[in-house]
């Protein structure tokens, strides 16, 4: 019987092909893989940032907004394998096709701009983890990181599937390294569950609103939404009744299972920073490298800060190759342009590098944390105008078909939207009312 042709980059990767008489876990197994590029853009060097931040100043209490904008993220995505199933479009694809030809330029450049915030928190990650583990100069790090990913990108000629496990791999690494770190430091699980409790009156605070917008950037990503709608194309059903319906709920599931993961790490992060650095007479700690340093004389052993800059290392280098594939899918979706990744890759790294270099340089290397958490913030004031999109595509019966959005997840997804305006409202609010992020 013949396969379902997916309509994906012209650029993309070979589809993995699925046979419908197959097993149902050896289907799972060759589904298994495309939400793990996604899912490692939510356990990025940003989140890192925001989480340590939000954990030494606050402790425990801004854990629910990590754990509700995680479950927002699950809907988001799995509304993302709804559209690209049901329509053989990326979201990209869908917006230059299906909204007014006025939309699409500034959808394209806020999308772009947001793959920009990504990556400039992925290369100062990256160029802190160099200078942790290998004492290389912030400027010499942030300045080889315009060429470090055009080894990784060179992966994608080896295929999809050498590409997911490399990225699995990285994505396991990082989550052994905080499962050892909290072996290490065992948190007040007391705390730690009082934590998960919303508290929605301290928002009213600035300095907790600008962080969980910095939470919520961080975890519910804009690009994600834009290359998961994509890679649900890397795999091809064979053509029988129902296969739709099966690869709806195959992809869901592996998405589910990649953010339980992601927000398993994230989690991890926050609950580090809390039991670490939270609580009187404990330093505040609100950057990767003082973090660093002190796990060796909190903990009595190298081996805590030696663990934190591998796994940030791998974080930062795993999640350049996502939002590289994002910013393809996106150019090649609104613009119908194509660039060789090379040149993608080169292109979105030096309009991150700008804003990097003139930071250290000017500043010092204090200020990269601050900027790391600004460019989670920057992610954050973006998501709506790729998230109310997606849920306007996903409701509307005549472009999606029997997969349409039930009602109940329409409410649902409206309902995200509004939190996800609500909270950039509050945070500019905030700002006008006076607030200064860098005051703290």
């Amino acid at each position: 019987m013949p396969f379902r042709p997916p309509v994906p980059p012209a650029s993309g990767p070979a589809p993995v092909l699925i046979a419908a008489d197959s097993r149902s876990w050896q289907r799972f197994l060759r589904v298994l893989g495309p939400a793990y590029l996604v899912a490692v853009g939510y356990m990025d060097p940003g989140n890192w940032a925001t989480d340590l931040a939000a954990g030494s100043r606050f402790g425990y209490q801004l854990l629910w907004v990590v754990a509700l904008s995680s479950l927002m993220a699950m809907v988001l995505q799995s509304l993302c394998c709804r559209l690209g199933v049901a329509t053989g479009l990326d979201l990209a694809q869908a917006c230059r096709r299906h909204l007014p030809r006025r939309w699409r330029l500034p959808l394209w450049l806020l999308a772009e701009v947001a793959i920009v915030a990504c990556d400039l928190a992925e290369l100062m990650g990256s160029a802190i983890a160099l200078r942790l583990l290998f004492g290389l100069p912030l400027p010499w790090g942030v300045a080889l990181t315009a060429f470090d990913t055009l080894l990784l990108l060179a992966l994608q000629g080896l295929g999809i599937r050498r590409l997911e496990a490399l990225i699995i791999s990285l994505v396991a690494l990082v989550g052994g390294c905080f499962a050892v770190e909290l072996l290490l430091l065992p948190p007040d699980w007391t705390g730690v569950a009082a934590g998960f409790v919303p508290r929605l009156g301290s928002l009213k605070d600035g300095e907790q609103l600008y962080l969980a917008a910095g939470i919520l950037g961080a975890t519910v990503m804009p690009h994600n939404l834009y290359l998961q709608s994509a890679l649900v194309h890397t795999r091809q059903w064979q053509e029988v009744p129902r296969a739709r319906h099966w690869a709806l709920r195959y992809a869901t599931v592996d998405t589910l299972l990649a953010l339980v993961f992601a927000f398993l790490v994230n989690a991890a992060i926050l609950v580090l920073a809390a039991t670490a650095f939270h609580g009187p007479g404990r330093p505040v700690v609100e950057d990767l490298d003082q973090a660093y340093r002190l796990l060796t004389p909190l903990l009595g052993t190298s081996l805590a800060s030696t663990l934190f800059g591998v796994a940030l290392l791998a974080a930062g280098q795993s999640s350049t190759v996502t939002a590289t594939m994002a910013g393809q899918v996106v150019m090649e979706g609104f613009l119908d342009l194509r660039l060789p990744s090379w040149q993608r890759r080169l292109l979105t790294r030096g309009l991150a590098l700008i804003p990097a270099l003139a930071t250290v340089l000017l500043l010092g290397d204090r200020s990269s944390n601050q900027l790391l958490v600004l460019s989670q913030v920057v992610l954050s004031l973006q998501l709506p105008f790729a998230v109310i999109p997606l849920v306007l595509f996903c409701s509307r019966k005549e472009l999606m078909g029997d997969l349409a959005t039930p009602r109940w997840l329409q409410a649902v997804a409206w309902v995200i939207a509004g939190v996800i305006v609500a909270i950039n409202l509050g945070l500019l609010v905030s700002v006008a009312g006076g607030f200064s992020p860098s005051a703290g």
